[in-house]
């Protein structure tokens, strides 16, 4: 069973940085592909970043591109969300995702209707 589990939210003011962490077990995810998508108040769930587990090929949301940065320590079964310049707009609680297990070594999801696994999300808060 497939495990993933958030930390690193919080408050941080407009401009700053926050590092969200997934630790992720219960599976060998070497062919999975992780990523991060959140949820505003009100709004539907969104697409942030995801990369394939082995090769470690990105892809980004167009409303974090250049600003948020997503990596894999796999060591540590861990994954990163480095957020900088961040805005009140990107104040959600952020969720960590996985594929299933056969998704491949360098395919990466442009959007989050190829997630599987998620965690129960860290909040996010950024003021103005």
């Amino acid at each position: 069973q497939v495990q993933l589990i958030e930390s690193g939210g919080g408050l941080v003011q407009a401009g700053g940085s926050l590092r969200l962490s997934c630790a992720a077990s219960g599976s060998t995810f070497s062919r999975y592909a992780m990523g991060w998508s959140r949820q505003a108040p009100g709004k539907e769930r969104e697409f942030v970043a995801a990369i394939s587990w082995s090769a470690g090929v990105t892809y980004y949301g167009d409303s974090v591109k250049g600003r948020f940065a997503i990596s894999i320590d796999n060591a540590k079964n861990t994954v990163y969300l480095q957020m900088d310049s961040l805005k009140p707009e990107d104040t959600a609680v952020y969720y960590c995702a996985s594929t299933g297990p056969l998704y491949g070594t360098i395919r990466v999801p442009n959007n989050q209707r190829d997630f599987v696994y998620w965690g129960q999300g860290t909040q996010v808060t950024v003021s103005s």
